[in-house]
């Protein structure tokens, strides 16, 4: 944690990327906030089975402008409801490999109850509203489109 930040203004990162997402550098960069005590990073990861197949790769295709604004509306929402002090949120598109990380969340809470609270409801949140389709392909040649929360998600905490 190298930058500091001490007022009491939320921090609200959020974005879209087509390059990897690298956790380490996202770890690194956190802002320094003296009054959090808590921090939990959620890191989705692309895995290689999905409704019973086999998956090779994906693609994610996001209209951009609509997803960031509405990630920006749940990291508002997040830091409201759950009293968080920072959310950062990135999410991949394009293609992607087995193990390559599709999105990361980070929060900052003065408490962990808090953090972890936040950072399910981002997800559940990004899950549900945001506009991002996810094609599989599958090692016995067919794809299937589907919109990212189809398979519903538990209800946040």
């Amino acid at each position: 944690m190298d930058h500091k930040h001490n007022d009491l203004a939320p921090i609200i990162e959020c974005g879209i990327q087509s390059t990897p997402i690298d956790p380490i550098k996202c770890r690194q960069s956190l802002p320094a906030l003296s009054d959090a005590g808590g921090y939990v990073c959620f890191e989705g990861l692309v895995r290689n089975i999905n409704h019973g197949k086999s998956v090779v790769r994906l693609d994610y295709e996001v209209y951009e402008a609509l997803a960031i604004k509405e990630m920006y509306r749940i990291a508002n929402q997040a830091v409201s409801e759950c009293h968080l002090r920072c959310v950062r949120c990135w999410h991949r598109s394009g293609s992607l490999g087995i193990g390559d990380t599709a999105i990361i969340i980070q929060v900052l809470a003065r408490h962990r109850a808090e953090a972890f609270r936040g950072c399910r409801l981002v997800i559940d949140s990004i899950k549900t509203r945001v506009p991002i389709w996810k094609k599989e392909y599958y090692d016995d040649g067919t794809v299937s489109w589907s919109q990212c929360h189809e398979h519903g998600s538990e209800p946040a905490l």
